[in-house]
């Protein structure tokens, strides 16, 4: 599985973007049989960011979803301007 297969999609709600400013936390919408460590692999393949943590749950909609923490030397907010998102 690539990177690519195992995030469907960046999640932005209110509480996202509050994540992304005050935890350096990205949050992803993943598959659902996608490990904490293949979601790690992905993200820092794909955005080129150090990985800290991540954390998932699955959502009332059955969805996956992964709380991903950046380390300290990568900004949450600096990749989601790159990615158009704030």
């Amino acid at each position: 599985m690539s990177g690519e297969d195992i995030i469907i999609r960046i999640h932005m709600s209110e509480k996202a973007l509050r994540l992304i400013e005050e935890q350096n936390t990205l949050t992803l919408i993943v598959r659902r049989d996608a490990t904490k460590h293949q979601i790690k692999k992905a993200v820092e393949s794909i955005y080129g960011v150090k990985v800290a943590k991540v954390r998932t749950l699955i959502t009332p909609k059955g969805e996956k979803k992964a709380y991903v923490k950046l380390s300290e030397e990568h900004k949450a907010s600096e990749l989601a301007t790159r990615l158009g998102l704030v």
